[in-house]
């Protein structure tokens, strides 16, 4: 099964890099770290059973003339769309081969799917890029932007310019916390504070060293109602109008906790600017109200099989696939579809404090 996004936005989310950056400064670069929300590719480069470079995957990508490209959705993800209003080119995953020299001043991905905040969590899918090695690969990048800048040209082009966005937590619930069968002792061992603090403890040391590697302005996405997904409503067998509690009830301790950690960091690391999407109640009012947004369904996934919802079998070229991609909230059991991925990635521009906070990512740009 391919993983599950955080957060769904988008969380995923979220976020990248929207623009010129302010007063004439030009264009920084978007980071982009987390899991299958946001992987434009990465996972295409080594041996895991999470992949998405099968079709139809891709099948709404124009860049690639419908190809899949590894990310894991019909289309475009909320970063690519951000992208899009600032950046001549999409961020470059990290182990592509094209992830080299001028081209990493664009922005560079190291994204992965089924990676976590945790380092066990997606282990059942072999191989993924857990955040701790994400951010070990950007410090490669950090050395290479000294090479090509200067330290002091490439200090300012980190700090003042460039975006870094973290969409990643629903692997270590989904994938590791509340993994049929194979959870179960690490339920028995561990209470959902304890788990819970133990993510936010590993999360806090993964940011405070990308502060330490220059980064400044730091989107991070909560995690989105991960009860809801085709997946777990089809593991459930949960009505149409429900969604599994107890996935979304640790969703809403974790995000409670992450708004602390947050807030205590902006305290206490001079000139960061961390900025929180609040992917939980953004999805949650799409996927509650659908047909105000355009949708026919919350619930079935657009590519998939299994059950009432497609939920079980994750999207390839066997899968059942709609024939309308844009009328599905979800393109396959875990993942968004391109169409609320711009409902998600417009909300984030321009949003209030309600949404995005302390300010929307336009503001964090001109800032």
């Amino acid at each position: 099964m391919k993983s599950y996004i955080a957060a769904l936005v988008v969380f995923f989310f979220i976020w990248c890099y929207i623009g010129k950056a302010a007063k004439g400064e030009g264009l920084g670069a978007s980071f982009i770290f987390g899991d299958s929300m946001v992987d434009a590719g990465n996972n295409n480069y080594f041996p895991t059973l999470s992949k998405a470079n099968i079709p139809p995957n891709g099948i709404d990508f124009k860049a690639s003339g419908g190809n899949p490209t590894g990310r894991f959705t019909n289309g475009r993800t909320i970063c690519d769309i951000v992208e899009e209003l600032g950046q001549p080119n999409y961020a470059v995953p990290f182990l592509a081969p094209n992830s080299t020299g001028k081209a990493i001043l664009h922005g560079v991905n190291y994204a992965s799917g089924a990676g976590g905040i945790l380092n066990a969590s997606g282990r059942i899918y072999v191989n993924r890029l857990g955040l701790d090695i994400q951010v070990d690969y950007f410090n490669i990048t950090r050395k290479q932007i000294d090479s090509l800048l200067g330290p002091s040209k490439a200090r300012d082009f980190i700090m003042k310019t460039s975006i870094f966005s973290v969409t990643i937590g629903a692997n270590d619930f989904l994938n590791n916390y509340l993994l049929p069968v194979v959870s179960i002792g690490s339920r028995i061992t561990k209470s959902p504070d304890a788990f819970v603090n133990d993510m936010i403890t590993h999360f806090s040391g993964q940011l405070i060293r990308l502060y330490q590697l220059d980064a400044r302005k730091i989107v991070i996405a909560n995690l989105g109602p991960i009860g809801c997904i085709p997946y777990q409503k089809t593991l459930y067998q949960s009505n149409e109008d429900e969604c599994v509690e107890l996935p979304n009830k640790l969703a809403l301790q974790y995000n409670a906790k992450l708004k602390d950690l947050l807030t205590e960091l902006n305290e206490n690391l001079p000139g960061a600017t961390f900025v929180l999407a609040n992917a939980y109640d953004l999805l949650s009012d799409i996927i509650t109200n659908y047909e105000n947004y355009g949708f026919t369904t919350s619930s079935k996934a657009c590519c998939g099989n299994g059950g009432q919802y497609a939920g079980i079998i994750p999207c390839g070229p066997t899968s059942s696939l709609c024939s309308d991609h844009s009328s599905h909230v979800f393109w396959d059991p875990y993942h968004p579809s391109e169409a609320t991925n711009l409902i998600i990635a417009k909300k984030l521009l321009d949003g209030d404090t309600k949404i995005i906070s302390p300010m929307n990512l336009r503001q964090l740009r001109d800032l």
